[in-house]
C-alpha cells in the first residue's frame, strides 16, 4: 500500500507537521483578530460621537440608532476633560456580562479571552473600553452584543483552516516530489543493485558503482561496493577451492594406487639381509602407509573438513622422534639441529597420526624458514604436562613471521609464511587440535625466533572441526 511505502509515510507525515504549525499559528491569529474586531468598532463608536457632538448634540431619536446601529453597538461613552459623558446611547437587552480593556492588553490576556469567546456559543452584552483614535478624548466605552464577533471569529478562523490544508497540501506535494527524486530513488536505485547482485554474485560487472550525490547514500553504496566486491572475491575463492578440491581427489586417487605398490615393494624390502635397509625400510614402511592413509582420507574429502580423531593413548616422544628423524633427512648439507625435551614416559590421549601430522607441518614450517636465511639454527620442541593439560611447545631460531603471515596465520591460502606456500599447512594443524578439544597458538615471533604451542586438555570434550577449512 501507498501509505507503507516511505514516499506515503513521509507524504501523510509533512501534511500532519504543516497543519500542526498553522494551528499554533492560527490561536494566536483568531485573538489579534478578536482584538481587531472590537478596535474597529470602537473606531465606528468614536466616528458616530464625533458627528453627535459636530451638530451640538442635537439629533434626532432615529438618526442616534441609526448611528449606533452603523457602529454595531448599543450606546458609547466618551471621557473627555475629566469627564464621562454618555455620547450615544439605546436600550441594553440584557445585563453586561463581562467588561474588556484593550488599552494594555497582552497576548495572555488576548488569547484566553478569544478562546472562551469562541467555545461560548451564547450572545453575550459586553462592555469594551479602549482609547480614543488620534488623542481624541482619555477614553472610549463602548456596549455591544458578542454574537457578530463570534460568527465573524469562525468565518475567518473557517478561512485560516481551509488557507492552511491547501498550504499543507502543495508543501507536502512538492517534498513529496523532492523526497522522490532526492531519496527515495537513489535507495530504490541501491536495492535494485542488490537484486541484479544477488542473482549473479560471481559477475563483478553487477557490482554496484557508486553514483549518489547525497553523502550518507555515497557511503552506504560505497560499502555496498566493499562488500559486493570483496564477497565476489571470496565465492570466486571458495569455487577455484572446489575445483582444487576436485583435483586433488582425482589425483590422491590416482596417486593411492602407486602408493599401495610401492608400500608392496617396502614390505619386501623389510625381508633383506642388508643392515642398512633393515634400519630404513620401517621408516620408508611408515612414510608409505601414511601417504596412503592421507589419500585415503582425500578421497573423502568431500564434507572440507578432516575426520574426528580417533583417540588412543600414545607415546609422545615416539612421535616426536620420528618427526625429527624425517626432517633430518631433509635438512641434508645445512647447519640445522634439533632438540628434544619430552620426558620418555609422557602418555597422551590424542590421535598419533593427526598429532603427527601437527608437529611435522610446524616442524617443516620451521626448517624450512632457518633454512631459507642460510644461517645455522636450531628446532626444539619441548613438552610438559599439568593437573588440566598437556603443552607442546615447537621453537626455531628463524628470522620470525612476516608481518602479513600473521595478519591471517590459520587461514587456508592466505596465511603462508613463506614465498611459494599456500598456508595449508597451519590451517589442516589447527583443525586437528581443535577437533582435539585443544588450541594452537603463535606464543612469539620476531627476529629471535619462533614459538608455536599446542594445548590439549585430558578429559575434554571432543570439538567438532571447523567446516571450512580446506
Amino acid at each position: 500500500m501507498f501509505l507503507n511505502s516511505l514516499s506515503g509515510r513521509f507524504l501523510m507525515l509533512t501534511i500532519a507537521f504543516v497543519m500542526l504549525a498553522e494551528i499554533l499559528i492560527f490561536v494566536p491569529s483568531v485573538a489579534r483578530f478578536r482584538e481587531d474586531f472590537l478596535l474597529s468598532r470602537l473606531e465606528r463608536a468614536q466616528i458616530a460621537s464625533l458627528a453627535l457632538l459636530a451638530t451640538d448634540e442635537m439629533i434626532s431619536e432615529d438618526l442616534e440608532a441609526e448611528l449606533l446601529a452603523n457602529a454595531g453597538v448599543f450606546n458609547v461613552v466618551l471621557r473627555r476633560n475629566q469627564a464621562r459623558e454618555l455620547v450615544l446611547s439605546s436600550p441594553i437587552p440584557e445585563p453586561i456580562h463581562d467588561s474588556f480593556d484593550l488599552r494594555d492588553a497582552g497576548p495572555l490576556q488576548l488569547i484566553p479571552d478569544a478562546l472562551r469567546r469562541l467555545v461560548d456559543p451564547a450572545p453575550r452584552i459586553i462592555r469594551v473600553i479602549g482609547q480614543p483614535v488620534r488623542d481624541a478624548g482619555l477614553l472610549i466605552e463602548v456596549t455591544m452584543d458578542t454574537g457578530p464577533l463570534r460568527a465573524a471569529m469562525i468565518e475567518y478562523g473557517l478561512r485560516i483552516l481551509l488557507l492552511s490544508a491547501v498550504i499543507s497540501v502543495l508543501t507536502a506535494l512538492l517534498l513529496f516530489l523532492a523526497v522522490q527524486r532526492l531519496l527515495v530513488l537513489p535507495i530504490k536505485r541501491v536495492v535494485r543493485a542488490m537484486q541484479v547482485y544477488a542473482e549473479a554474485p560471481e559477475d563483478n560487472r553487477r557490482i554496484i558503482a557508486p553514483t549518489a550525490r547525497v553523502r550518507e547514500l555515497r557511503e552506504a553504496e560505497n560499502t555496498l561496493q566493499s562488500l559486493q566486491t570483496e564477497l565476489t572475491a571470496a565465492l570466486r575463492q571458495k569455487d577455484r577451492l572446489a575445483q582444487l578440491g576436485s583435483a586433488v581427489a582425482k589425483i590422491s586417487h590416482d596417486l593411492r594406487n602407486i602408493l599401495t605398490t610401492a608400500q608392496l615393494l617396502a614390505d619386501r624390502m623389510e625381508a633383506s639381509e642388508d643392515p642398512g635397509v633393515k634400519r630404513a625400510a620401517p621408516k620408508i614402511v611408515g612414510a608409505i602407509s601414511r601417504a596412503v592413509n592421507l589419500c585415503e582420507t582425500t578421497l573423502t574429502f568431500g564434507r572440507a573438513q578432516e575426520p574426528p580423531p580417533r583417540l588412543d593413548r600414545v607415546a609422545l616422544a615416539g612421535i616426536v622422534n620420528e618427526v625429527v628423524d624425517a626432517e633430518r633427512l631433509a635438512v641434508g648439507d645445512q647447519d640445522i639441529s634439533f632438540a628434544e625435551d619430552v620426558p620418555a614416559g609422557l602418555i597422551l590421549r590424542a590421535d598419533a597420526e593427526q598429532l603427527y601430522r601437527v608437529l611435522s607441518n610446524l616442524v617443516r614450517n620451521a626448517r624450512q624458514a632457518i633454512a631459507a636465511t642460510g644461517q645455522p639454527g636450531e628446532i626444539g620442541i619441548r613438552a610438559d604436562e599439568d593437573d588440566n593439560a598437556w603443552t607442546i611447545e615447537v621453537t626455531d631460531t628463524g628470522p620470525g613471521l612476516p608481518p602479513k603471515a600473521r595478519e591471517h596465520l590459520f587461514q587456508p591460502f592466505q596465511g603462508g609464511t613463506r614465498k611459494g606456500g599456500t598456508g595449508l599447512g597451519l590451517a589442516i594443524s589447527v583443525e586437528l587440535v581443535r577437533g582435539h578439544g585443544g588450541r594452537l597458538e603463535l606464543v612469539r615471533t620476531g627476529p629471535g625466533g619462533t614459538i608455536f604451542s599446542i594445548r590439549l586438555p585430558k578429559g575434554a570434550t571432543l570439538q567438532e572441526p571447523a567446516p571450512e577449512i580446506v
